[in-house]
């Protein structure tokens, strides 16, 4: 699922490099340079030469600086970078040495599109002509012919992947949903998203009421001394005006999407969660006769932001978190009211060490959301927070949900949906296995950040959904998609 640790180790170079010289201000005069200092030469780290190696540094601080890394931006958030995607193999089918060069030349005659030719030793596939269909591999008697998956395109679950006529890949953007499982599975390092790194640090230098909020997944990523306190200690420290817990979001949309299902039950029809970015993506380009279906409660991110910008009409709110779908939610979705920037764990990592900031140790003793709210980020999460919240209303209804975990698992639930033959009332779908906590820009895997996680989330006090927002003025902004 990850990338190995040399692409990991250049992208944080990248990012790093580009933050410190943002906040020094010197990276409008020093860009053009980065990419020699990062690849010093004279020989080669990674690639066949320092010149490939030094315009994937140069494409990867265009993305760095929210910039598409070529001349053509289609508006994705998730782009190719075609310099370090050459290195990929450009056919899917290739002949191996299992070939016997028979005779009957039964992968030639399969082709229709004059793609295999005869060789010395063996048959030889010309990947300008290939198609893909995998008609010679079925025809070879000797099952000498083999399919290479590449990563990026296997592991894409709408299949919005393919290949121009150079090998390239190329993201339709119109079948994207922008879950990002596509990054972390290229052993290039080829795939990678644009990111809010520059406009976040010129907003942090000009002093601007701008606003951290981490999503409920960062309990237990980084520890279990690292603390909701320690990441507010930590932004207050890189300038932020104050720092919320998305997990207070997490209740607020678990309070209001509670009302709809009890809506929608009583009236007969079905609704789908709205909090994952990536699902209602999948909903909106798959299934758009389905876009009725999805709450029109807003996503935690969301309500945190209105929150803090109904108290100060200045605000400009940042979300901290795994994912990239959620830049998606704040590019493509427009949602009025929205966090204005999404930063990866990554992304802010590098902003925090370009400034010479450290999450320290703290009390686990700034709890602000419930542990229903907390626990949104996992799967399965969401629904038990809007039956709690149903339970404590007196509104309980004898209602059953599919808890659709990964990309799969969703597709499946939506065609159930579409074609009228799902069974349970409602869908809770979660773009990532896991959940939240299984976001492409995860810091810590599932398995390490658990005990962590239900250690943290174990220490706090036991109030209830209702309780807990009576502490806000939920009146002061709405809590719907207009």
């Amino acid at each position: 699922m990850y990338a190995d640790e040399n692409v990991i180790k250049i992208k944080h170079d990248v990012l790093y490099t580009v933050a410190k010289l943002a906040f020094e201000g010197r990276l409008e005069e020093e860009r053009d340079h980065i990419a020699t200092e990062l690849i010093p030469g004279p020989t080669p780290q990674f690639r066949c030469c320092i010149y490939k190696e030094r315009e994937i540094i140069r494409q990867r601080v265009r993305l760095a600086e929210g910039k598409a890394p070529g001349a053509e931006d289609d508006g994705n958030v998730i782009q190719v970078i075609s310099s370090a995607c050459e290195d990929c193999p450009i056919s899917s089918y290739t002949v191996t040495e299992n070939c016997q060069n028979c005779l009957g030349k039964a992968c030639v005659n399969a082709c229709k599109f004059g793609a295999i030719e005869p060789g010395r030793d063996r048959s030889h596939i010309d990947p300008s002509k290939c198609k893909e269909c995998g008609r010679c591999a079925q025809a070879c008697p000797y099952n000498a012919i083999a399919h290479l998956k590449r990563p990026c395109k296997f592991s894409c679950p709408v299949n919005a992947i393919t290949y121009n006529e150079y090998g390239i890949s190329v993201i339709d953007k119109e079948k994207c949903i922008r879950c990002g499982k596509c990054i972390h599975s290229c052993p290039f390092g080829a795939i990678a998203s644009k990111t809010f790194i520059v406009p976040v640090i010129e907003a942090l230098k000009a002093g601007k009421h701008i606003y951290a909020m981490a999503a409920p997944a960062t309990e237990g990523q980084f520890g279990v001394d690292i603390t909701m306190a320690s990441w507010k200690k930590a932004m207050k420290e890189m300038g932020f005006t104050d720092f919320y817990d998305v997990g207070l979001g997490g209740d607020m949309t678990a309070a209001y999407e509670a009302e709809e299902w009890a809506e929608a039950y009583k009236e007969g029809n079905k609704k789908v969660t709205s909090c994952c970015p990536a699902f209602v993506n999948m909903v909106r380009l798959h299934y758009p006769e389905l876009a009725e279906c999805v709450s029109t409660t807003v996503s935690p991110m969301c309500a945190v932001s209105r929150l803090i910008k109904a108290k100060d009409p200045e605000a400009i709110t940042v979300f901290i978190g795994p994912c990239v779908a959620k830049k998606s939610e704040v590019a493509d979705q427009k949602i009025e009211g929205n966090a204005d920037y999404v930063l990866t764990y990554s992304e802010i990592r590098a902003m925090m060490k370009a400034k010479g900031v450290e999450l320290q140790p703290c009390a686990n003793d700034d709890q602000t959301a419930s542990t229903f709210g907390k626990r949104f980020a996992n799967s399965g999460g969401v629904t038990a927070a809007v039956l709690e919240s149903l339970k404590e209303s007196n509104d309980e209804i004898a209602a059953t949900v599919c808890k659709a975990n990964g990309a799969a698992e969703c597709k499946k639930a939506l065609l159930l949906l579409k074609a009228a033959r799902l069974p349970e009332d409602f869908i809770e779908g979660m773009a990532c296995e896991g959940g939240c906590v299984g976001g492409p820009s995860a810091f810590n895997d599932q398995v390490s950040s658990k005990k962590n996680r239900d250690t943290l989330i174990g220490q706090a006090d036991d109030r209830t959904i209702h309780d807990n927002l009576k502490n806000y003025d939920m009146e002061s902004f709405s809590m719907h998609r207009e």
